[in-house]
């Protein structure tokens, strides 16, 4: 998923999405120690989107924080 797409989803879209990479990071750190792993690179593609989404949600909570002070 994009940056671009993940802003256009709603907090509560985010939030089940990082719930879905966390469970595949586990899966494939799971298949990495038991050497069942071809691509490694997939860990580090999860722990991204992961970061990405929850910066997009601290972004969109500081949007509506700023909009309720304004």
């Amino acid at each position: 998923m994009k940056l671009s797409e993940m802003r256009e989803k709603t907090v509560d879209e985010l939030k089940s999405a990082i719930l879905e990479w966390k469970k595949e990071l586990l899966d494939n750190k799971m298949k990495l120690a038991t050497a069942g792993l071809e691509n490694t690179s997939l860990i580090s593609k999860n722990k991204r989107l992961i970061a990405q989404a929850k910066t997009v949600i601290s972004e969109k909570a500081a949007k509506t924080a700023e909009g309720t002070n304004a």
